[in-house]
């Protein structure tokens, strides 16, 4: 299975764009920041991630603040140049 949960913001967003096929689409970095426990010791993760988003996730996307917490669900693939990972968007929901 390759399904990600994450809560994280925006820190970058690129122009809405649109693939061959005319669907919208927009890359952003993601910042995300917590304190988990790994081996029973507590431990805070930092960390920035290039993501894509496509089709209404990418409208529903550009419409949110640059800085506003989100919780973000997606799935890990390769990015077009095949190095590194990158997330692909799938669903969005506001963090209260």
């Amino acid at each position: 299975m390759n399904r990600v949960l994450i809560t994280a913001q925006i820190i970058e967003r690129s122009a809405l764009r649109y693939t061959p096929a005319g669907l919208p689409a927009l890359d952003v970095v993601l910042q995300h920041e917590s304190d988990v426990t790994e081996a029973q010791l507590p431990r805070k993760v930092k960390l920035e991630m290039k993501a894509v988003a496509i089709g209404p996730i990418a409208e529903q996307l550009n419409r949110k603040p640059v800085g506003e917490p989100l919780g973000i669900v997606g799935f890990l693939g390769a990015p077009r140049n095949g190095r590194g990972v990158l997330l692909h968007i799938t669903e969005l929901n506001d963090i209260v």
